[in-house]
């Protein structure tokens, strides 16, 4: 009944174990043939108890939990290490629901394994407020990993997570110290091999070697719009043994014993991550089991209670939980307290024999940062010579790398171009796990997915390096970034139409705006070299929020008056310029980026003809807003007019200015300071631009821009 698929074996790869006894046929009549009679009983808990979550809810997805409920009653019934008590134990295996809409699955795992999830909680399974959302959210519920939902992301957030654990057991492990010792497990569906990022994913995953990562393939054949056939044709498991894969398929998934002996094969798999494929029946036992009626839909009391009747429980009962059941969950809790506890004693004596590495583990899992990590970090004054932002970030970066181990990351394959290799390591290779630096190759998606993994693991702050353009790839993942409370760091270089000859398909003109949108995300768009140090420590010290950095391709002069520390306040007064007197304010202009050079200049000219300006360079606009009224108003001075200057799109800009200039259309292909002037990012223009303001603003006050009537 395990077919093992791949032809190649690695010279790891163990020969196979012996096969399981080929079961009784499946009746109709009996559900469970070829599972114990106990077993079956636990399996069809599992499964009676999402059904009656999603009809109490009316709203969910049965069908998958009914058919995967015999591979999450291997997992977490026999194979797992966890601990309900503890969730956040560091030697716990991962698990990863990719297939995030089968989350009453996980729901009634955890809640029947004693992880902080009451029966209370499964009965307001959707609800506000609830710890049972409509898809699992790392943030809400413990013992889920990641939020998934979104499908395919899960599935590449495992992919980080096997990557942190290979690295954190070559630096910590030592003879007779597996500290770090942990499998990843993942229950996916079709939906997530057909989403691209998963393909992307898994290739990395593949070339490098991650044998502790394990993915069960719920292969039930069904999609919303039906069979899978309507549009999925491809052999999967021979496109995974392509990448690299160990694959195994399990003919009958409703035989829990067939799925351990599988998953035991696969875990002495020490250079391949597996995939096995495990045929399944969706809404196994349902009347319209096989059906894609029972994807996203309750089954309906009558069918309801016909599954019942089937699986011999009370058809009037709901949320049964047998006696045996739950005492067969409970001494399965208590064993792993004890190899919880006996890894605590081996920890000891760890800490007691390598104290260093013993602290530094602990420092880093608590998300602490090392003691004066700041103190190397360069500044500058303008006296020094310009650079390009992305070259400041590249020496900040090294130089945060240099104190803090836990830095890890890398670029989708524009090393040179993003200034993003770490001198201080090798690559990450299966043969150099030890390495911090990650080729993600040309995979945006699964780069930042799989960054979110590494950072879910803990310990660890990774980074993701692309052309800001390119970040649209990804934002799928990005956004699951800021709703997880991710710190991941996204370094984002050749910011704006002035990058260049690479042409409109290149230059971001909407990306700053959908990235400042979105909620819990910072973005920093730093105007020279201490702005840049500035925005690096913002990012590190946002441990919980993750951040983007929006770096220039051109040289940029390092200004007088710019500031690291302002830089948290997200916006502060650069220069003013004009009157020396205490004469009234003309304008405020508002610069961010390469931008802020530009409208010092342009507050230059107006101040020699006699205009008093002021200079405000605001690097971060939710820092901005998170300010006091008091601070805001000095920065922003009651009824003078402001205009704000960015190279992309103006929309967001009119919260902070009575005038915009930005980018309306697309760019352009040309040198960098060919497309400034073509779109009109010249002094002389914005001077004109600046002077149109004031006119307009001599005959009408202007009204307050950090004083509006808050709606919320």
């Amino acid at each position: 009944e395990i077919m093992r698929t791949s032809k190649r074996l690695a010279s790891k790869t163990p020969p196979p174990s012996k096969s399981p006894k080929k079961g009784k046929k499946m009746t109709d009549d009996v559900p469970n043939a070829e599972n114990s009679e106990f077993e079956s009983k636990i399996i069809n808990t599992i499964r009676l108890l999402a059904v009656d979550m999603v009809q109490r809810a009316n709203s969910g997805h049965p069908g998958a939990p009914m058919g995967c409920a015999p591979m999450a009653f291997i997992l977490f019934g026999k194979l797992m290490n966890y601990s309900p008590s503890n969730p956040k134990w560091l030697a716990r295996d991962r698990f990863v629901l990719s297939n995030g809409h089968a989350c009453a699955l996980l729901y009634s795992m955890l809640h029947l394994t004693g992880y902080d999830l009451t029966m209370e909680d499964l009965k307001n399974f959707r609800k506000i407020g609830s710890k049972t959302p409509g898809h699992p959210e790392n943030i809400i519920t413990p013992g889920v990993e990641v939020s998934t939902g979104p499908l395919g992301q899960g599935i590449s957030n495992a992919v980080g997570l096997a990557i942190a654990e290979r690295h954190l057991e070559a630096i910590y492990n030592k003879p007779n110290y597996k500290i770090i010792d942990n499998f990843t497990y993942v229950i996916c569906g079709d939906g997530c091999l057909q989403e691209g990022i998963s393909s992307e994913a898994c290739s990395l995953a593949g070339h490098l070697k991650l044998g502790k990562l394990i993915v069960l393939y719920d292969d039930n054949q069904i999609t919303i719009d039906g069979q899978t056939s309507l549009s999925f044709s491809e052999d999967a498991v021979a496109r995974y043994e392509a990448y690299g894969w160990h694959t195994l398929t399990v003919e009958k998934g409703h035989v829990a014993s067939f799925i351990s002996e599988a998953i035991e094969m696969a875990k002495k798999v020490e250079d391949k991550p597996s995939l096995i494929k495990i045929k399944t029946i969706i809404a196994y036992g349902s009347q319209n089991q096989g059906s894609e009626k029972t994807h996203g839909a309750p089954l309906g009391i009558d069918d309801v209670k016909s599954v019942k009747s089937k699986f011999g429980f009370d058809p009037n009962e709901d949320f049964c939980i047998p006696s045996d059941v739950k005492d067969y969950f409970r001494n399965k809790c208590e064993e792993r307290k004890v190899k919880e506890n006996v890894w605590n004693e081996i920890f000891e004596k760890y800490k007691n024999a390598f104290p260093n590495e013993a602290a530094e583990l602990v420092r880093r899992i608590e998300k602490k940062l090392p003691l004066d990590w700041k103190s190397k970090l360069p500044t500058f004054t303008a006296n020094d010579g310009g650079k390009a932002t992305r070259v400041h970030s590249g020496n900040v970066l090294n130089e945060i790398a240099e104190i803090m181990p836990e830095i890890i990351g890398g670029s989708a394959d524009l090393t040179p171009s993003n200034n993003t290799k770490l001198k201080c390591s090798d690559d990450f290779q299966f043969s150099s796990p030890q390495g911090r630096y990650i080729r993600f190759g040309v995979r945006e998606h699964a780069m930042i997915a799989i960054c979110n993994g590494i950072f879910a693991y803990g310990g660890m702050r990774p980074f993701a390096a692309t052309f800001l353009n390119f970040i649209s790839y990804g934002i799928g993942a990005v956004r699951l970034s800021a709703l997880s409370k991710f710190g991941v760091i996204f370094i984002m270089t050749h910011d704006s139409i002035g990058l260049g000859e690479d042409g409109p398909t290149h230059q971001p003109i909407e990306t700053l705006e959908a990235l400042r949108s979105l909620p819990g995300m910072n973005v920093f768009r730093p105007a020279d070299g201490n702005e840049t140090t500035g925005a690096y420590i913002c990012a590190v010290e946002s441990v919980d929020a993750p951040t983007v950095l929006a770096l220039t391709r051109q040289s940029l002069p390092n200004l007088e008056g710019s500031s690291v520390e302002g830089v948290a306040k997200g916006a502060y007064v650069l220069s003013e310029h004009g009157p020396s007197d205490r004469s009234n304010l003309s304008l405020v202009i508002i610069g961010t980026g390469s931008e802020v050079s530009l409208v010092v200049e342009v507050g230059k000219v107006l101040g020699k003809s006699g205009k008093k300006v002021r200079i405000v360079s605001m690097p971060n606009q939710k820092l901005f807003d998170g300010q006091s009224g008091e601070y805001k108003a000095e920065v922003f001075p009651e009824g003078v007019p402001i205009m704000a200057v960015e190279a992309a799109a103006e929309n967001g800009w009119h919260k902070y200015a009575h005038a915009v200039y930005g980018m309306r259309s697309y760019g352009a292909s040309g040198a960098g300071n060919e497309m400034f002037e073509k779109f009109g990012f010249t002094i002389e223009n914005l001077v004109g631009q600046a002077e149109k303001v004031i006119e307009f603003y001599g005959k009408v006050k202007a009204p307050s821009m950090v004083r509006p009537v808050l709606l919320h």
